[in-house]
């Protein structure tokens, strides 16, 4: 192969590679706009934006002589929001009904 070729394969693949980035970018911010504007049209209508599920958080204690200790904490009601980005501070459904028992390493 020549140089030059080489040259315009290179500076191909960098182009191609910018544009697939900047696609990606691009739908990302697209779909969170539309989710953010679905979300705020369920608020101001009252359409259910926001959920409960029990949720059951336990401490792991890491202790000197290299053992964990484990701290179970009471079942917890945990508002999520119904939504594919967290929203108003709060997660999504979709995850929480995922990851019911979250770990805290301490």
């Amino acid at each position: 192969m020549s140089s030059t070729l080489k040259a315009r394969i290179k500076h191909f693949l960098k182009l191609l590679t910018v544009a697939v980035l900047a696609s990606g970018l691009g739908i990302t911010i697209v779909v969170y706009a539309v989710d953010y504007a679905l979300f705020r049209y369920r608020v101001a209508t009252n359409r259910e934006p926001f959920g409960q599920m029990m949720v059951s958080s336990y401490d792991a204690v890491k202790q000197k002589n290299g053992k964990t200790e484990f701290i179970f904490n009471p079942p917890e009601q945990q508002t999520c929001v119904h939504a594919l980005f967290p929203h108003s501070g709060f997660v999504p459904c979709w995850y929480l009904r995922r990851h019911t028992e979250p770990r805290t390493d301490i």
